[in-house]
Formats: C-alpha cells, sequence, structure tokens
C-alpha cells in the first residue's frame, strides 16, 4: 500500500480542518444524513478516523477528531455500499467484501487501517437510525462498476475434510498461478515462515537458514531417506539432497506446484536423488520406509478429527528411532470454533485450515507413540516473514495483476497483512515440534542442541 497510496493519504489528511466535516462538495440532504449517522456511529470511537465519501466530502471522525495532527491512514468509500456496510451491524467482513471489490480502498498505512477491526465490531446505531439510512443509500447511485466475476472469490466449502475435499481446497489456494507467487516470495519459493538469525537477513537468507534449519533438526546424514509431506515447490528436498546427501521424496496435491518442482528438480541436476509426487498423505504405502519425515506448513490443512490419521501415517512411514519434523501454526485456544477470522480464512483463504493450541498437537502425536524431543516457537519469524511477503506483494502490483485479477491480489494483501498482525499480538503461533518413532531401548538423543547451532 506505501507505494501506492502514500501520497495520496496526504492531500486526504494532512491539511484536514479541525470541524468533523470538511465540505469539498455541495452537500444534499441525503449525504447530510449519512454525514450525521457516521458521526454519530464512531462518536464512542477512542481514536481519530479520516474517511472520504465517493462524492469527495471528506471526514474525520472519533473522540480525537479535533486534532489537526496526520492520520496514519484515510478509509475511501467509492460507493454508498461500504456505508451501508459500516451502518449495518459492524460485521468487518462486509468491509473485507467491499474492500475487494474495490468500493473501499485504504491510503497510507495499510497495517494500521487493519487494527481497526476490533473497534469495528463493537460499534452499533440504532435500528431505525439503521434502516433510515439503508433507505437513503438506495435512493444514491454506485459511481463505480466492479468485476461481477468476483464471487469466484469465494472458496470451496469444506465439511469432511475428505481427499477429494482436501484435493479441490489445496488447488483453491496453490494453484493460483506459479508467477505469482514467483513475484513475492524468495527464489526458492518456499511458503511458510522463514528463519531470521537476525533482524536484518534478506528473505532468501531467511528461508535458506529455515531450510538448514530444519535439515539439521533432524540430523540429516548421506544415504538417508527423507520423506516432505506438502513439499510445494521443492525447496527442501533440493536442499536436503544437495547439502546433506539424502535422498528425498515429497508429495503435493498442487498440480502446478508438482510441475514447477519437477522442473527444478531436473534444472538442478537432482533427478536421481529427489523426487516428487501428486499424492495424499492417507495413500501412501509401505511400513517403516523413511529414515526421517518433514512436513512444513501443512498439517493446518488436515482438519482436527484427521489429525490421529494424519500423524499415526507419518508414524508407520519412518523406521524404529526415525525423527518426525512438524511445522505448523497453532491457535491459542482450542479447537476451531466459529469467529470472524475463522470465517474469513475458511471463506476466502484456505477453505480446509483449521488450527489448535500447541498442546493439542504433542498430545495427537504422543497417542500416536512419538516421542517428542524439542519443541521451538517461531511466532516473531513468521510476523517478520509475512511483512516481507506483503511489501514484495505491494511493489509488484502492476507485474500481479498479468496472473491474477485485482480482486485476487486483495484478497492476498489482506490475509497476509492481517495475519502478520494475528503474529504480532500472539492469537496465532508457529511451532517446530521434533518427535522420533519410539525404538527397542530408547532414541539416540543427542545431549546438547550443539548439532543445530554449529557456530
Amino acid at each position: 500500500m506505501k507505494e501506492l497510496h502514500s501520497s495520496a493519504c496526504a492531500t486526504a489528511t494532512d491539511d484536514m480542518p479541525s470541524a468533523s466535516l470538511a465540505t469539498q462538495r455541495a452537500p444534499g440532504p441525503d449525504s447530510d444524513r449519512i454525514v450525521d449517522a457516521l458521526e454519530r456511529l464512531f462518536r464512542a470511537f477512542d481514536g481519530r478516523l479520516a474517511l472520504r465519501l465517493w462524492d469527495g466530502r471528506a471526514l474525520m471522525l472519533g473522540r480525537a477528531a479535533p486534532s489537526s495532527a496526520p492520520t496514519p491512514f484515510t478509509l475511501v468509500c467509492r460507493t454508498p455500499h461500504v456505508v451501508r456496510s459500516l451502518l449495518g451491524g459492524g460485521d468487518p467482513l462486509r468491509l473485507v467484501d467491499a474492500y475487494f471489490r474495490g468500493e473501499l480502498d485504504i491510503e497510507g498505512d495499510f497495517f494500521e487501517a487493519l487494527r481497526l477491526k476490533d473497534h469495528i465490531q463493537v460499534l452499533r446505531l440504532p435500528w431505525k437510525d439503521r434502516w433510515r439510512v439503508l433507505l437513503t443509500t438506495l435512493r444514491l447511485r454506485s459511481a463505480a462498476a466492479f468485476d461481477s466475476a468476483r464471487t469466484s472469490l469465494l472458496a470451496p466449502r469444506v465439511q469432511a475434510h475428505s481427499k477429494a475435499e482436501n484435493r479441490e481446497a489445496i488447488g483453491f489456494h496453490y494453484d493460483v498461478s506459479n508467477d505469482f507467487y514467483r513475484l513475492w516470495l524468495d527464489e526458492r519459493m518456499v511458503y511458510s515462515c522463514a528463519y531470521f538469525e537476525n533482524p536484518d537477513s534478506t528473505l532468501e537468507a531467511a528461508q535458506t537458514a529455515k531450510l538448514e534449519h530444519i535439515c539439521r533438526k533432524l540430523q540429516l546424514t548421506p544415504g538417508q531417506r527423507l520423506l516432505d509431506v506438502g513439499c510445494g515447490w521443492g525447496a527442501l528436498v533440493m536442499h536436503a539432497a544437495m547439502h546433506h546427501g539424502v535422498t528425498a521424496h515429497g508429495i503435493t496435491l498442487s498440480e502446478r506446484q508438482l510441475a514447477e518442482a519437477k522442473a527444478r528438480i531436473c534444472a538442478a541436476g537432482l533427478a536421481d536423488r529427489v523426487t516428487v509426487e501428486l499424492r495424499d498423505y492417507r495413500d501412501l504405502p509401505g511400513e517403516c520406509v523413511y529414515d526421517k519425515v518433514s512436513s512444513v506448513g501443512m498439517f493446518e490443512h488436515v482438519g482436527l478429527k484427521n489429525l490421529p490419521t494424519y500423524f499415526n501415517t507419518l508414524f508407520r512411514q519412518l523406521r524404529p528411532g526415525g525423527l518426525l519434523l512438524n511445522h505448523g501454526i497453532t491457535h491459542y485456544v482450542e479447537g476451531w470454533h466459529k469467529s470472524l477470522s475463522t470465517v474469513f480464512i475458511n471463506r476466502y483463504v484456505f477453505p480446509d485450515g483449521q488450527l489448535d493450541t500447541v498442546g493439542n498437537i504433542e498430545r495427537h502425536m504422543e497417542r500416536a507413540e512419538f516421542e517428542i524431543l524439542d519443541v521451538e516457537a517461531w511466532r516473531p519469524h513468521y510476523a517478520k516473514t509475512l511483512r516481507h511477503w506483503v511489501s514484495r506483494l505491494e511493489a509488484r502490483h502492476a507485474q500481479a495483476l498479468a496472473h491474477v485479477s485485482e480482486a485476487t491480489w486483495r484478497v492476498w494483501r489482506l490475509y497476509m497483512a492481517a495475519c502478520a498482525l494475528e503474529f504480532e499480538s500472539g492469537d496465532i503461533g508457529v511451532y517446530q515440534i521434533l518427535a522420533a518413532r519410539r525404538m527397542s531401548g530408547g532414541t539416540p538423543i543427542p545431549l546438547t542442541r550443539r548439532h543445530i547451532y554449529p557456530n
């Protein structure tokens, strides 16, 4: 957003008069009624909100509105529909949909604007006033036309987390366009939390550090067999083969990821040591096949009711004493209950996504007879990763529109920015859990973590 709107923000806010309304066009009775309703709606808001209507009128709302200091962002309502969304019960997802359609814009600090979510949810007008504004806005014609195909933004419904549902859900998110992802991911196209060994690391360096960190935790040695569940575009299996001498196999449900991974493996001359295939984890054949198993950013798609099947399957794939590294996002409350955040994620981004607490995840692993060896929290790393991704996505807005629609670009921008704030607040976390398939006599465990941090 900085690249697109920072200059426009100054004209909308810096010279705003101390009165709540700066008239830029002659107001009519309908507009006056809407302005009055907005001022009363935000009367209890402790902060200060700059808002611009479709007719050019600029408002400064909230208890701190008399201040002349510049605001970090301005909400731009391009149609009366947005005002109806604001006044119609405080459901922020109505505003989210308006943003995706282009009826609502944000000029200035995009992250700060997203912090309005909690405030808007509690704002209310009496029903009589809401009805009056609804009738008023219906009389006003919208000034813009928008993408009629916006319903394609809605994700397919996932109810049972069946193989067919999971395959469709993965396709919905990951098969958008390899070229689109290539614009804002690192050069290896790693679509999971990076590992920042220092705050100033580049995204490329942090993702390389993550791949190496995982390989060291798994204690990979030449000749071992590694399975990567949800291998993405192949970065981890390639790194493990090139730098640790293993034979690696990856599985994915995304056809476009598979095609890209195969091309990258061939280009790197690794086809004799690295293979990838389209396969559901539930269809993995055999027992005691692999020395090590990794799952990075995948188990969030499994579904909570399927976690026993998931961990039992990975346990079966490992040889006795073999190691599993499970890297994934967790929630701070148990279960996946309906809320603003869960509805947003499942409606627009990850239709099969479900999270639980790290304690419950470990409990599932232990019930599958894994021995927990190490647990590491990565929450601040994912917040930094997401801010890198958002910055790159914003900087490459024009290029992205060659591969996806404006609405899709807005979905990705909003979801990643919102997730960054969720990680920063501690509402969600991400953990790497290292576990072993128990063996007779006990699994050999290093006395220290020195093998992970050799320098």
